[in-house]
C-alpha cells in the first residue's frame, strides 16, 4: 500500500460512516434530503474491500442498498464493482490522491453511467459529489458530507454472505 491510501480512512480502513446530503433529480424541482450509512469491512485475503451503503431518502419508506467492492489497488488507481436491485452489477474504475477518492462507471451496457468524488476535509470528514445519468436522460445529482461513526466493522463472512449487516 502506498502513502496516499493511509491518508484516507474512508474505503482504506474498516469502519462505519454516516452521511447527510441532498439529491436533485432533473425531473423533479425539489431537492430530496437523504441519510447514508456505509459499512466498510477489512480487506480480504486477496486485497478486496467490501462495503455496504444504505441510503434513506426522506419521505420514502424503502431504503436503497448498494454493495460495493474495491480491488486491484495500484499507486493511484483501483477497480470498483457496484451492485443494487435497480441497476444490477456494474464495473467501474477509480482514482485517488492525498485529498480525494473518486470512481466512475462508464461505457457499459447498462445504459447507466456516472461518478462519485469524495474530498477529504480538514476535520477528517469527506465532501461527496456525484452524478448519474441513464440513457433516457434521467439525471441524478448528489451532494453530501460523510464522517466516521466508529472504527472496525466486524468482518464476519457469514453475516456478509447472508446479506445481514455486521
Amino acid at each position: 500500500m502506498d502513502k496516499g491510501q493511509f491518508n484516507h480512512p474512508f474505503i482504506f480502513s474498516p469502519g462505519s460512516w454516516y452521511g447527510e446530503g441532498k439529491i436533485s433529480l432533473n425531473m423533479v424541482e425539489e431537492e430530496l434530503i437523504f441519510n447514508t450509512n456505509w459499512s466498510v469491512w477489512n480487506r480480504d485475503f486477496v486485497g478486496k474491500v467490501a462495503c455496504a451503503q444504505e441510503i434513506q431518502i426522506q419521505g420514502l419508506s424503502e431504503n436503497m442498498r448498494n454493495d460495493l467492492t474495491f480491488y486491484d489497488f495500484q499507486s493511484s488507481t483501483f477497480s470498483v464493482d457496484m451492485e443494487n436491485q435497480n441497476v444490477g452489477r456494474i464495473v467501474g474504475t477509480g482514482v485517488f490522491d492525498d485529498k480525494m477518492i473518486a470512481w466512475e462507471f462508464r461505457n457499459n451496457d447498462m445504459n447507466f453511467e456516472g461518478y462519485e468524488t469524495y474530498t477529504l476535509q480538514l476535520d477528517g470528514s469527506y465532501h461527496m459529489r456525484g452524478e448519474y445519468v441513464t440513457s433516457d436522460q434521467f439525471r441524478t445529482q448528489i451532494e453530501a458530507r460523510i464522517w466516521l461513526q466508529s472504527k472496525e466493522v466486524s468482518n464476519s463472512d457469514e453475516s456478509q454472505e447472508n446479506g445481514e449487516e455486521p
